[in-house]
């Protein structure tokens, strides 16, 4: 399945979408729109157990949203434009399943909004940069930037990413736990080969991707809410995997000394 702005492919357990706008792969309400019911397609299809977010091409993963229709749009548009996108990353953020920012090029502004909702941002080493620099717009990153950002390095380096809006290497972001890890590749395709790979680690029957998903929704939901509210949900998320197959097969296979064949279910 193909779109002009977001492409949909499924293979081997791994659903790849990838924002197409070049040259910078920045983002409209029609391709967030898109992104959106995509996201809700991966989210319902029981042959996808972990979802890829690329940008299409060698320089860009996502350069954030179009300055030109930001300028000419109306500030009640511009507002439900926020309001959109902030609901279309939170169902991303929620959708039980592993999510993984492959960040192929340049990851600025709303495109690093876009990727702080995913679970795992693997970036390609060299590629690019990443930051928040909506501040030289005389505005701040309204995506989610000022929340996520501040969830994944702290209060204090937030402030300061986002108050200078400085453009940093992949490296950089590694060590301040932005980016989760680099991986070598000569360019885009073959990074995506790297990282379609190594997420398949993450996809039966190797790994039971129904405990992967609910320990993605415990760790997500619970870090927001009181600490025995998060524990009230892990344990229901726990008695739902009890009642699951894989974990069946998980602990036969554990007492029977075995590799265990998962079937996410």
């Amino acid at each position: 399945m193909t779109d002009s702005l977001v492409s949909y492919d499924v293979a081997d357990g791994i659903a790849v979408l990838t924002l197409t706008d070049p040259p910078a792969n920045t983002y409209s309400y029609e391709m967030m729109r898109r992104l959106d019911a995509l996201v809700l397609d991966a989210r319902m299809d029981d042959a996808v157990h972990v979802i890829v977010l690329r940008g299409a091409g060698e320089k860009f993963f996502c350069a954030g949203a179009d300055i030109r229709m930001l300028a000419s749009a109306a500030p009640r548009f511009k507002y439900y434009f926020c309001l959109h996108a902030n609901e279309t990353l939170s169902r991303l953020e929620q959708t039980p399943k592993l999510v993984i920012a492959a960040l192929n090029g340049h990851c600025v502004g709303g495109g690093l909004e876009i990727a702080m909702a995913a679970d795992l941002r693997w970036a390609r080493k060299g590629a690019g940069k990443i930051g928040l620099p909506e501040v030289n717009l005389g505005v701040l990153p309204g995506t989610g930037g000022t929340q996520r950002l501040t969830r994944l390095v702290g209060k204090a380096r937030a402030i300061e990413l986002m108050a200078t809006g400085r453009l940093f290497e992949f490296e950089e972001a590694t060590a301040l736990g932005l980016v989760t890890a680099t991986l070598d590749a000569p360019d885009a395709e073959s990074f995506l080969a790297r990282v379609k790979e190594k997420a398949r680690e993450f996809v039966p029957p190797g790994r039971a991707a129904k405990a992967v998903g609910a320990i993605k929704r415990a760790v997500q939901t619970g870090a927001e809410v009181a600490f025995h509210d998060a524990l009230a949900l892990e344990r229901e998320l726990q008695q739902q995997l009890f009642e699951s197959e894989d974990a069946r097969e998980g602990i036969a296979a554990n007492l029977e000394k075995r590799k265990p064949a998962f079937k996410g279910r």
